[in-house]
């Protein structure tokens, strides 16, 4: 959904499903990057991290899936252009050329644009979700939204403490 959209809202029902169905599409977008990006990794507690998250990603699309069957609503993707906007970036460092070192850099940064623009869906919707009582739907999106911190914590931990050895200088 675009930030200046000429979408019409009803109510925040409305705009919930639209969220939902944006983050669904989404988290579909980053299974399918996730291993490109593990591959790409050199180092190996960073591949982990992508392998693991891939890992966790299908959880988290099983999570919005339970919420589509719980309200009896298809699982329809809405085409998420910003979340494919940051996965193009990260596929152009996936096929970049760069000391390893520099490039799992590169990768840290790239996903955690990905998590945080997660967050913050993940977060708008489960306000949305609570405010109209959907209870069991703010409790399934905070278990993501709390996944996704994690992520980026532990993206952090590796960019800051793990990776060393990095060109601060073009030669």
């Amino acid at each position: 959904m675009g930030l200046f959209t000429s979408k019409n809202f009803e109510s925040l029902e409305c705009l919930f499903w639209d969220q939902v169905r944006d983050l669904y599409d989404a988290e579909q977008r980053i299974a399918k990057a996730l291993p490109k990006m593990a591959d790409a990794a050199t180092n190996s507690e960073l591949k982990s991290s992508f392998q693991q998250h891939a890992t966790e990603t299908a959880q988290q699309i099983a999570r919005l899936e339970q919420i589509f069957s719980r309200h009896g609503k298809d699982s329809k993707r809405e085409s998420c252009e910003a979340m494919k906007g940051i996965i193009e970036e990260g596929e152009e460092i996936v096929q970049s050329e760069a000391p390893p070192a520099v490039k799992d850099h590169a990768l840290v940064v790239a996903a955690q644009r990905v998590e945080h623009y997660e967050m913050a869906g993940y977060g708008g919707a489960r306000a949305i979700a609570h405010r109209i009582g959907f209870d069991q739907d703010a409790q399934l999106l905070q278990q993501t939204l709390n996944e996704e911190g994690e992520t980026d914590k532990k993206l952090t931990h590796i960019a800051v403490d793990v990776l060393e050895n990095v060109p601060t200088h073009a030669a």
